[in-house]
């Protein structure tokens, strides 16, 4: 499969608790759902939705994470038992197999992606708009709607979400493309904060 220049969203997913080699898809996916929202559809600005995600940029998540090669921040389940351990995903894919993460990658690429309905400025959006087009569309066409790019999907994320996920390759805790470094590094923080506005305006 083709990478492309600017890896900007792969899926922070903190699921699959207890979770081993060759475990059911739908017990797995029910894990997913208690924390990302019913059939991946987020509810929580800190959450990002993984309903509709590409099958590839989710799988390559998932592998980065069970290598220990990405920053992994425990989280609370969201719904469901709710007093259920905190968890992160480091720990939780170590044992799942290369079949396991492309069966849930492509179980949630088959669903459809929900914009979030959430606040934002209207006038940083305008101008996250000119940035966008400027230095992200190459990687990230159509506002950075389209999942065929293997890129992600940042229209219509939550921002809270893409805030950490953008400080995260801000600060190289987050391995990128050296194009992608290229781009973070030479924004503005008033572009980021413009940039996040605008992909929240996307509803």
């Amino acid at each position: 499969m083709k990478r492309t220049c600017c890896r900007l969203l792969p899926v922070a997913i903190i699921c699959l608790a207890g979770v081993s080699s060759g475990a059911d898809l739908e017990a797995v996916t029910e894990m997913c759902n208690d924390c990302h929202g019913t059939d991946g559809v987020s509810e929580w600005s800190d959450m990002p939705t993984i309903a509709g995600i590409d099958e590839f940029v989710h799988s390559e998540a998932l592998f980065i994470y069970r290598d220990n090669a990405r920053p992994c921040l425990d989280s609370e389940f969201r719904q469901g038992d709710t007093s259920r351990d905190a968890t992160n995903m480091c720990d939780l894919t170590m044992n799942m197999t290369d079949e396991d993460i492309e069966q849930i990658a492509a179980h949630y690429a088959a669903l459809p992606f929900v914009p979030a309905m959430q606040e934002y400025d209207a006038g940083l959006a305008t101008t996250g708009k000119g940035v966008h087009e400027r230095e992200c569309g190459r990687c990230h066409s159509d506002g950075g709607s389209n999942p065929e790019d293997e890129a992600g999907i940042l229209a219509g994320q939550w921002i809270g979400y893409l805030e950490r996920t953008f400080a995260e390759y801000r600060t190289g805790e987050r391995d990128q493309s050296p194009r992608m470094k290229e781009t973070m590094d030479g924004l503005s923080e008033d572009e980021i904060q413009a940039l996040l506005h605008y992909y929240a305006s996307q509803q």
